[in-house]
């Protein structure tokens, strides 16, 4: 057997180790890209056939070949079943670590839709300023003196009494719901908070809104 022979035998027995399948002649042939003519691949499977390394099978007229399983080490079925142990511990650990990674992306989603530090800041100033607004306005009304009104204008004016009530239940919400937000960064109790960014509660004033 000449030396180029050799070499085609070995290349097609190592590729069968490795594939450890079985193949047809065709198969080995378009698989090693052609690099070996396919007379030549069938005179190697013949000769690795006749000397134990391969087996040979027939399916009609269709033959595949397949390594010798006795080559390969013999299974430690302990190993095997610590092997699936394993195997399942990391599945699960996957698992783990994918719910983990969803979690953070979400909590990441979050933090940029919200507002920053000084966009809050900002924020709650200008609420601060119509709170204020609103305040020096039902104060006037309170002040002025009373005169007899008729139904229609008394109607009016508790209309408008109740939208500015619902106004500023609207923005006191809003105005909290963005302290809470920066709360949940801040180190420190929200008291010391409302005083390093001058907040005053309505409680603080003695304010009270009307009841719905």
């Amino acid at each position: 057997m000449s030396k180029k022979d050799n070499e085609a035998m070995e290349r097609i027995r190592s590729y069968m180790e490795q594939q450890n399948r079985p193949y047809s002649v065709n198969d080995i042939f378009m698989n090693l890209h052609k690099d070996i003519g396919k007379t030549a691949v069938q005179k190697a499977l013949d000769q690795l056939v006749s000397g134990g390394m391969l087996r040979e099978k027939s399916y009609g007229k269709q033959k595949v070949y397949v390594y010798e399983q006795s080559h390969f080490p013999s299974f430690d079925e302990n190993k095997l079943k610590e092997l699936d142990n394993e195997i399942a511990k990391l599945n699960e650990s996957v698992k783990e670590k994918e719910k983990l990674s969803t979690e953070a992306e979400a909590k990441l989603r979050g933090l940029n839709s919200s507002l920053t530090t000084e966009e809050a800041m900002k924020r709650i100033a200008e609420l601060e300023e119509e709170i204020s607004t609103l305040q020096n306005k039902l104060t006037n009304l309170n002040q002025q003196p009373r005169t007899l009104v008729s139904k229609e204008e008394k109607e009016k004016i508790e209309g408008e009494s109740d939208n500015m009530n619902k106004m500023w239940r609207k923005r006191k919400r809003m105005a909290m719901d963005i302290l809470d937000a920066i709360l949940e960064g801040y180190p420190k109790p929200k008291k010391v908070l409302f005083e390093e960014i001058g907040v005053e509660t309505d409680e603080e004033v003695g304010v009270a809104l009307k009841k719905v």
